[in-house]
Parts: structure tokens; sequence; C-alpha cells
């Protein structure tokens, strides 16, 4: 007892003397949002390990406090829209003080500037509201700048108001070419500016510390992050593409939570209570006893954390059906929260076919969205474990029974994700050995291996990448190239060659320091989210090839090069003014499987004629031309007459174009207003992919990739 009450007090004059060096400072006409505790225990918790053991020795220091202060501004107010220049002149003291203020667990200056800017937002918005009613001449020429983001701080509220009058304008001309009906184009838009208000004065202190810790990981590298409990929830729901809950989706409508779809088989499901488009108006938990806790007008976040639960645990709802009147009496639903596995995140299959002198060949395409693992069901041993390896393995073997020539791999907007199982993947087409070196913080090289000696396909591959394609998809796409595997096809990939370690602040913080803020805060654990304090993502090594080439920076080069859609020069990782270098090691003791040398040039060059006479391949030209052209812009005319010449020649364009793609396809063309249908894919380019290895499997004379037969190794 004695040492639980000196440990609190210890606490609170810790707490206190946090406090004491900068008092929160009210800031009126905001909601005066505050840090609490358990926030300036993570931060400085945060700082400690970052500063100990990323793997980038980043000193915290005033140079990374000005980049912190530099990073967080942006997050906040990017296009120069709400801050004043005064503001910033104000802000300018706290330029070297985050790196004490992040030792210390100091977070009143970080949520003071946020503060101000909310106090600005709220003026703006405000002031938008006030001009609705307002009469303009679209007749005028003249421009709004729509991308300040270059432009200097806006000096004092006159030239503000002017700004902001001529985004009214903007607004409501969007509107009216849209209806000319502007009595119903004023009412959409105030409510729209309620709507921007009422989310704006819903934020918590969890929103603010979380942008201002995105702004301080991210000033060390691109790759660390922190994440407050919501957001780990969301991020290990993504990771393990399962998450444990009563399966629906939901969004936030006119204050409403609102279900937009059901899980099939999943307890909302199962229900026969729950429709789309329902209310939810009150959560409660437990089959009885526990209080229903209203959520009208709640953030949707913050609802759905009330929701989700762990499996086996009983949530009660209060639901208005569709339709019915706000003042009905609301039904009670009780559902037993399940695990929900999101099937349509899982790897996909297609087959295409595809003709080659006179032959029918047949193409299995497998689309794989992300290298996901459900880790908790994989610690426990659970045989039925969900991860891309085994969907994919599961997939192989469905092909192979379908007697297909050749497999895509399409990792085209695959950001990556568990190193396990790009390794694991990799050997699904290998024999066996090394796949990826990793070098830790200390400089020690570990080289991972597949160990499995099974090959599940040994037939002619091909992957497709593009710059969206990243870490775990690099690793996986970059020993295929080294091995002589497969054909790696596409664009060059983003370039994260680094390594994360997730780590679960609530095993970190002191147990006693835990009990302590309960106490304090009287705050008992959420139901949504397990953690408490959050977590960490470190980065703590580097990725290496098995040829010794990082993929940091440089990411992994394509055998074959298509034009790429995503502006290389906007995103990636050398964009990023915090990535860590390219370098190089030694290479592993590997053996090719393949040599793909001689077979490339002559694939390039019938891939190249193809694309001289292929309508789509000049259109996509276009579109990449037509990119560029409107990056660099940054203002539009509020001139009504212009601008509707503008748009209506930009649609008839964009009509016409994807008309003229569709032809190119022999698919036929849409009238004005007519809707895709669904089952259309009008991906020339994957068709491409398929055509290539078609001519791989044509020309190639090297029967280790033919009649799936395994690849022979020594």
């Amino acid at each position: 007892m004695f040492t639980k009450l000196y440990t609190f007090l210890v606490l609170g004059a810790t707490l206190a003397c946090q406090a004491s060096t900068s008092g929160p400072v009210k800031v009126d006409g905001s909601t005066n949002l505050v840090p609490d505790q358990q926030q300036s225990i993570v931060a400085k918790e945060v700082a400690g390990l970052i500063s100990s053991y990323n793997y980038k020795k980043v000193a915290l220091n005033d140079s990374l406090s000005s980049l912190i202060y530099t990073r967080y501004l942006k997050s906040l107010d990017q296009n120069h829209n709400y801050l004043l220049a005064s503001d910033i002149k104000d802000f300018d003291r706290f330029k070297t003080v985050f790196d004490d203020d992040l030792k210390a667990g100091n977070l009143n200056n970080a949520f003071y500037i946020f503060n101000v800017y909310q106090k600005r937002y709220l003026e703006r918005i405000n002031y938008s509201l006030a001009q609705v009613d307002k009469s303009f001449d679209y007749g005028k020429n003249e421009s709004f700048t729509y991308d300040r983001e270059k432009e200097p701080w806006v000096a004092n509220q006159a030239e503000m108001n002017k700004l902001w009058s001529q985004r009214v304008k903007y607004d409501l001309l969007n509107l009216k070419l849209a209806t000319a009906d502007m009595g119903k184009n004023k009412e959409t838009l105030r409510k729209r500016y309620q709507s921007l208000i009422s989310q704006s004065k819903k934020l918590s202190n969890q929103d603010v510390f979380q942008i201002f810790m995105d702004a301080f990981t991210e000033s060390v590298d691109p790759h660390t992050n922190y994440y407050n409990p919501a957001n780990a929830a969301n991020f290990n729901i993504e990771m393990s593409r399962s998450l444990e809950g009563i399966g629906a989706t939901l969004a936030s409508e006119n204050e409403y939570v609102t279900i937009k779809s059901v899980v099939a088989g999943g307890p909302a499901d199962k229900s026969r209570q729950i429709n789309i488009d329902d209310r939810i108006v009150a959560v409660a938990q437990g089959n009885q006893g526990g209080e229903y806790q209203d959520v009208v007008g709640w953030r949707l976040e913050n609802a759905i954390a009330l929701i989700r639960g762990k499996k086996g645990t009983t949530v009660r709802l209060k639901i208005l059906p569709k339709g019915v009147s706000t003042s009905a009496q609301p039904r009670i639903v009780e559902m037993v929260r399940e695990k929900i596995v999101l099937k349509d995140q899982l790897a996909k299959k297609e087959i295409r076919t595809y003709n080659s002198n006179g032959k029918t060949l047949k193409i299995g395409i497998i689309n794989v969205p992300a290298f996901y693992i459900d880790f908790n069901a994989y610690r426990a041993k659970d045989p039925n474990y969900q991860s891309t390896t085994r969907d994919v393995k599961l997939i192989l073997d469905t092909l192979k029974r379908e007697n297909v020539d050749g497999v895509i791999l399409d990792l085209r907007q695959n950001g990556g994700g568990s190193l396990i199982e790009a390794i694991e993947l990799t050997g699904l087409f290998i024999k066996n050995g090394p796949v990826v070196q990793v070098r830790d913080t200390r400089n020690r090289i570990e080289v991972d291996e597949d160990e499995d000696p099974t090959v599940t396909y040994a037939g002619p591959l091909a992957v497709m990448t593009d710059r969206f394609s990243a870490s775990a998809s690099e690793i996986f796409a970059g020993a295929i190239q080294d091995y002589g595997r497969g054909i790696i096809i596409g664009t060059q990939t983003y370039g994260k060659g680094t390594v994360q370690s997730a780590i679960e602040l609530d095993k970190v913080i002191n147990p006693s320091i835990k009990e302590m803020l309960t106490a304090m805060t009287k705050k008992a654990s959420g139901t949504g989210a397990e953690s408490k304090f959050g977590q960490l993502n470190l980065t703590v090594a580097k990725f290496y090839r098995i040829s010794g080439s990082s993929t940091q920076h440089k990411g992994v080069m394509p055998d074959i090069k298509f034009p790429s859609v995503i502006p290389l020069d906007k995103y990636g990782e050398d964009t990023e003014p915090s990535a860590l270098p390219f370098d190089v090691i030694n290479k592993s003791n590997y053996t090719k499987v393949g040599d793909l040398g001689t077979v490339i040039p002559q694939l390039s060059k019938m891939h190249e004629d193809r694309m001289a006479k292929n309508a789509n391949y000049k259109y996509l030209l276009e579109d990449i031309a037509d990119y560029k052209k409107r990056q660099n812009e940054t203002s539009i005319t509020l001139n009504e007459q212009q601008l509707k010449q503008q748009r209506d020649s930009e649609e008839q364009k964009n009509f016409e174009r994807n008309n003229l793609r569709r032809a190119a396809l022999n698919l036929p063309p849409l009238k004005k207003g007519q809707v895709r249908p669904k089952n259309e894919d009008l991906d020339f380019l994957k068709m491409e992919a398929g055509q290539i290895l078609t001519d791989y499997i044509s020309i190639s004379k090297d029967s280790r990739f033919t009649n799936n037969q395994a690849p022979t190794q020594p």
C-alpha cells in the first residue's frame, strides 16, 4: 500500500512539474483541447525509444525540433488557408523547443498551436456561412487560387476575408454548374459548412496528439510511426485482414452512425435485425447491466471503438430502422462479437486466355493486395490462420488443376506488410535459399532464407509492380528477379527498404504508472481497442536484396518497363526528405535458377512493337501528359461561362476518349450518363503483362520453366 501511494505521489509530482514549465494557454474561439497525463507519458516514452533504438541515429535536438515544427504546421495548414502571418510569428518561438518538450512530456505548446489553428479554422467557416447568401458576379474575370502552399501566409483578416469570399464563390459556382436552382445550392453549401464546424468541434485531444506525434516521427524517418489506441487497432486489422466485431461497415450521416454494408455470415447478418441505412443511436456492453451510451453526434471512430470488441463478448445496440422518424422507439439488437475475415481484401485470382501462333494459352493472374498475416492467430498456433502465403498457395493449387500455362502475381498498389510473408511467398516459387538480407542498428547482417525445399509452382512466372509496390512487395519482386525466376513487369517500385518493429507501449510503460493513470483519470479500458497507450512502429533495420543492393530509395527496376500513371517525382521514398539513403552490402550465397538476360531484350522489342500500334497505350501517354500539365496549375477561373466551357470540353474529351478505349478493347460504346458495367475490366496493362508472359512461353527454350516442373537447383 505504501509503495503504491509513494508511486502515486511521485507520478503526481512529475506531472505537476511538467505542467508547471508551460501550462495550457486558453485560446478564445477554440474548443481549448488540452493534453492529458497519459499522452504526456507516451510522448516521453516514444521520444526515449526513438532516441535510443531507431536505426537512423538522429539526435533529439534543436535541428530536429525545427523540422518537427515545420512539418506540424504543414499538417495543420498546408495550403496557408487559415493561419495568419501574425500567428506564425507567434509560433516561431516554439521552433527550437519541441525537442525539450518531448523529452519532458510537455505537450502544451503543441496543443496551443493547434487551438489557435482551430480558432482560425472556425472563423473561416463561420465567415463562409455568412457569405452564402451574398450575390456574386459570375461574369467577372477573376480567378481563385486553390493551391496556396507556395504562397506567403496571409497578412491580415481583410486579405483572409477576400480569399474566403472567393472560396465561397467558387463553391457556389461548382454547384451552379450542376443545377441552376441557387436556393437549393445555397442550402446545400450552408449544410456543408455547418457539417465542417460540427466535425471540427468533435475533435479530441487524441486527434491533436496523433497529428503532433506524426510530425515528430516522420521528421526522424518516413516509416517510424506512433499510433494512438484507435489507429493501432486499425493498423492491426489491416495487417491481419480480420477484426473482432459485429461484421458491418459504418458511416456517419447527418450525425447518425449508419449501417452501410453487412458482412455475410457475421453477427449483424445472423441477427436478421440489421439492414442497410439503419441508424445506431446507443451502444451498451454485455447482455445485462451495462449502461447505454448515446452515440448520436459522435465521431465515427469513437462509436466504432464501442461497437468493436473481443470475440465472444456481447454488445447491445439501439437501432432506428431506415425511414422511421428520429422520435420513434428504437429496437434493441443483442449480438455476440465474432472474428470477421475481410474476404474482399484477400488475394484473388482470374484466368485470361491468349492466342499465340494459333495456340490458346491460359494465364492465371493473382492479385495480391498486401502481405497480410493474422499475428495473433499465428502466435496462438491456429492451423487456419489468415495469411497471404496460405491464400496464394491455395490459389496456385487451383490454377494448376485448371492447367494454366503461366502465372502473374499482380503487386500493383501493394504497400507491403509482413516480412515473414514476403519470405514464405517467395518460397512457393523457389526450391530453397536466401530471400532477403537484414542489417540491424549494430551493423549485424542476418540472411533470411526459404528453408522449405518444396516448390508449389515452377512454371512461367511474371510479377507486376507499380510505384506503390513497396516494402515486402519489393523484397519478393527483388528475390524473383535476382534468382532469374520470373519477369518483373511495370514501373519502378516505391523504394521502402526499412524494417519496422511494432512495439506495444502497454508492455513497455511501467505497470504501476498505468495503474496510477487509470486511477487519476478514472478511465476504464476501451472496448474497441485492446491497447491503452497505443503502438510505436520503430525503424530498427534495413533490407537488402540477396544481390547486395538495398531496396531503399531506388526500389526494384522492372525488366520490362510500363509508363507510370503515378508521378515518380511526387510519390516514392526518394521524394521523402527524411528517408535513409541507398547503399550496397556483400551479396548472399545463392544460385540463380534461370537466366532471363538473353530473352528480356527480345520480349521488350515485342512489347514495344505492340505498343506502337496500341491505341490504349497512346491514350495512356496522353493521360499522363494531361496530368503533368494539370499538376502545375494552382488557380481556376471564377467566370461562369469560361469555367463551363472548360468543364464541358474536358467532359467531352474524357467521354470520347473512354469510348475510344472501349473500342480498342472491342467493347460497345457507352451513352452519356450510362454507368460502366461492374464486371468490365479496362486494365489493358494487365492484359499486356499476360501477353508478355505468353510471348515468353512461346519463345522460351528453357525446359526448367515449362510443364510446371521444378527448376533444377544444387
